[in-house]
């Protein structure tokens, strides 16, 4: 019955003027064909669509037989296959080439999301040949298929480890090696057209469609992929498939350096970049700066010898962004990319002007982030790491005013106490012989300890909370009571304890005696409790300090809680029983 329709509709069709078919031809012809070939008769279908006199039915229809072909060569069955493939390579010359490209991009969409791989290994590359056929109108339907193809890309996993690359386990490494290989002819044909007219044309079409392409790609996948080392892995897909991306932006006249400085050409509102931001995604831009200077890929095409400062300024809006994210790979990448920058700067190097750039006060804020709120523990201790390092490449002015804007600004106990202990670091060096400077020393120094020495709510500060800040400050005041001689008073804290005792010590003091009282008092109270509980299984409670509930406990768990809070009170009575009697004994000579 479907060789007899089929058969039918083609002859019918021949003698029809000037290609005028109805729909219903269309419908029939789609509908036959695809009995036909399902049931196995590919070769009765070939011999109809090579037959001369059916060329220009077969130029307007064949195209509607490409899902039940691409059906069949998915499925690489023997007894249609020879048949199927040479009936789908003439369609691909005989057809019109537009509708081939619809008809082949249909396929792309439709298919199930574990067959991706299999789908676009087969038709890149005669979707290429078709694509090629339209000479110059090509851009357009170019960068249609361009996106269809990375659509259904970003849904292969990602290879997490060595061994998942190297099998392909995903099917990504073939995909993204077929990309590479898909859109060489038209990055040559760009070069070409680049040669011929001595110019780069920013609204070439075709060349606008690729770098789309390759902005995309380092967007997706590129920015959610961990390359691995040459070291570790000497041959890597992803790694290849990045540097094709680098090697192609720059082949079609994109500067990586201007692309890298992309955010401070924008600042300084040249012409038409304002307007660019599609055209160069900040995503995009990151991942770039990241492979550069974390991978160094295509590293021999970014000529220009850049100042680490200049780098480090270029690179830190980048740094922000990826740091900016929650998923731990792009917070990595910001820190692999923020430590890489720093490391090529000079410490005690950066000037205090680079803390009014919005950047620059910007990515500590989002350290501090990450360094508080990402649950991975290695995350973390990377971005206090890193935070330590930024630190160290600031010159002494500049490390004064980072100092005073981020215990202004952190809100958290915990980077406060490491910001102090800086600040100890510092003085401690300014003490040295060699080494003295206005800012850890005298009148300036006596802000910033004014700013460390204090209590946020005065004696109802919450000391647990704040416990981190309040120790390294009493530490703080301790080692200055030590090291600075009351008759040199070098750093002008002994001009100033006086203020300290009366502003910082005294409601510290009556704060630590408050908080000590409630906690004996929970913990007499809670043992009362468990006294009296003959079942040393008691049921789980709740216990409530401070106006805030703790998190349902046994009796046992609350006798601990209180009693470490208790231990880390008597720990900041000690430091502050020490500070009180060498000011006394001080006060005494």
């Amino acid at each position: 019955m479907a060789l007899e329709q089929f058969s039918d509709v083609v002859q019918r069709c021949q003698h029809v003027e000037d290609e005028n078919f109805s729909p219903a031809d269309f419908d029939v012809f789609r509908a036959a064909g695809t009995s036909c070939i399902e049931q196995g008769h590919g070769a009765h279908v070939l011999s109809v669509v090579i037959d001369e006199k059916n060329k220009s039915v077969v130029r307007c229809m064949g195209w509607n037989l490409l899902e039940p072909l691409v059906k069949v060569l998915l499925k690489k069955e023997e007894k249609n296959l020879q048949h199927c493939q040479a009936i789908f390579s003439h369609l691909l010359q005989v057809c019109s080439p537009k509708e081939l490209v619809i008809g082949l991009l249909e396929q792309v969409e439709e298919v199930d999301s574990d067959a991706v791989t299999e789908i676009i290994t087969l038709l890149l590359s005669p979707l290429q040949t078709v694509l090629l056929k339209l000479g110059k109108r090509k851009a357009s339907t170019l960068g249609m298929a361009l996106n269809t193809l990375l659509s259904q890309v970003a849904k292969l996993p990602v290879p997490k480890s060595r061994e998942q690359e190297e099998d392909d386990v995903f099917g990504l490494c073939r995909c993204l090696t077929a990309l590479s290989h898909f859109i060489r002819p038209f990055v040559e044909e760009i070069k070409e057209n680049i040669k011929k007219h001595c110019t780069i044309s920013r609204d070439d079409e075709l060349r606008v469609e690729v770098l789309k392409f390759c902005m995309k790609s380092l967007n997706e996948p590129l920015l959610d992929v961990q390359l691995k080392d040459p070291d570790t892995m000497e041959t890597s897909p992803l790694r290849d498939f990045a540097t094709d991306i680098l090697v192609t932006v720059s082949s079609i006249g994109e500067s990586l350096l201007d692309l890298l400085s992309h955010n401070l050409l924008r600042k300084r509102n040249i012409p038409g970049l304002l307007e660019e931001e599609v055209r160069y995604p900040k995503e995009s831009l990151a991942s770039l700066a990241h492979l550069l200077f974390v991978h160094h890929i295509a590293v021999d095409l970014f000529p220009a010898v850049l100042s680490p400062v200049f780098a480090l300024q270029c690179n830190m809006e980048h740094v922000g962004l990826l740091l900016s994210r929650n998923e731990e790979l792009r917070l990595k990448k910001g820190l692999e990319l923020y430590e890489k920058t720093l490391v090529r700067v000079e410490d005690s190097s950066l000037p205090c002007d680079l803390l009014d750039l919005k950047s620059f006060l910007d990515v500590p804020q989002d350290l501090v982030r990450v360094m508080t709120l990402c649950p991975a523990q290695d995350v973390r201790t990377k971005g206090l790491s890193v935070f330590q390092l930024s630190i160290d490449k600031y010159n002494t002015e500049a490390k004064y005013k980072f100092f005073r804007c981020m215990l202004k600004t952190s809100d958290h106990a915990g980077v406060e106490g490491f910001i102090i202990k800086n600040i100890k670091n510092q003085i401690d060096l300014a003490l040295k012989p060699g080494h003295e400077n206005d800012w850890f020393l005298g009148k300036h120094l006596l802000p910033l300890l004014r700013q460390v020495l204090s209590l946020p709510q005065g004696p109802e500060t919450d000391l647990l909370h704040n416990l981190d800040r309040i120790m390294e400050s009493l530490n703080l005041l301790r080692y200055l009571l030590i090291r600075d001689k009351e008759w040199s008073n070098e750093t002008g804290i002994w001009s100033e304890l006086c203020a300290i005792e009366e502003n910082y010590l005294k409601p510290l003091r009556t704060g630590l005696n408050m908080s000590r009282a409630h906690y004996e008092a929970e913990l007499k109270s809670t043992k009362g409790k468990n006294n009296t509980t003959a079942d040393s299984k008691a049921p789980a409670c709740t216990v409530t300090v401070g106006n805030n509930t703790l998190p349902d406990m046994t009796p046992e768990m609350q006798l601990q809680v209180l009693q470490s809070a208790l231990y880390m009170f008597d720990l900041m009575e000690s430091v502050l029983a020490r500070i009180e009697e060498i000011s006394a004994a001080k006060g005494q000579t």
